[in-house]
């Protein structure tokens, strides 16, 4: 299995950590820009590098769709992670296999509703920089932990822009994912949420 492989599994441990994430107290501010951003945005495009800990990189492309639909394409074309609405897959086109999970079970879940309910699913983690918010979603007991990065940006929707993301799993295994030339509200076909089956090898 590739290692950009075992990136894209980094959702399946973190499945149910939206759903489980402790209630605390949150900056309402920023969670109110939050969820104006989230609701602003009715699609996206970006470029992304995700990063393992060992220091290993792999590069592909994002398209994003609210609500409920998604995919990641990395670029050796060999992988996809793609949601429909319902169902979060990953295609591994390299041993042909593919695995699904229902979206709502996964962090993605939040982030691709159009109106979210983030009580109880999220809390904003303090930062050293005025220019950073960050947002984590927890369950301390076993399955580690998801942290969106935000910059603030008047010219973003609801003030914010969607930097990247860092998944932390029950191991402590940090896998980042940070996206540039970040287009909102850009034509997005439907097509892009579908996908070829993989041929078993």
């Amino acid at each position: 299995m590739s290692f950009p492989t075992n990136f894209a599994r980094a959702l399946a441990p973190l499945a149910i950590v939206a759903i489980a994430a402790p209630a605390a107290a949150a900056d309402s501010a920023d969670m109110a820009r939050l969820k104006a951003h989230i609701g602003s945005v009715r699609t996206m495009t970006a470029n992304f590098v995700q990063t393992d800990s060992r220091g290993r990189s792999a590069t592909g492309t994002m398209q994003l769709k609210r609500p409920g639909e998604v995919r990641f394409e990395y670029g050796s074309g060999d992988l996809l992670l793609v949601a429909n609405g319902k169902t979060l897959t990953i295609v591994d086109y390299q041993v042909g296999q593919k695995s699904s999970y229902p979206l709502n079970r996964t962090p993605l879940g939040v982030l691709l509703s159009s109106s979210p309910d983030l009580k109880g699913r999220a809390k904003i983690v303090p930062s050293q920089d005025s220019h950073v918010v960050s947002v984590q979603a927890r369950d301390p007991t076993q399955y580690g932990s998801l942290t969106l990065v935000f910059l603030r940006s008047a010219s973003a929707p609801g003030g914010l822009a969607l930097y990247g993301w860092t998944a932390v799993d029950a191991q402590n295994r940090r896998t980042t994912v940070k996206l540039s030339n970040v287009r909102y509200n850009v034509a997005v076909p439907e097509s892009a949420f579908t996908y070829r089956e993989p041929k078993k090898k």
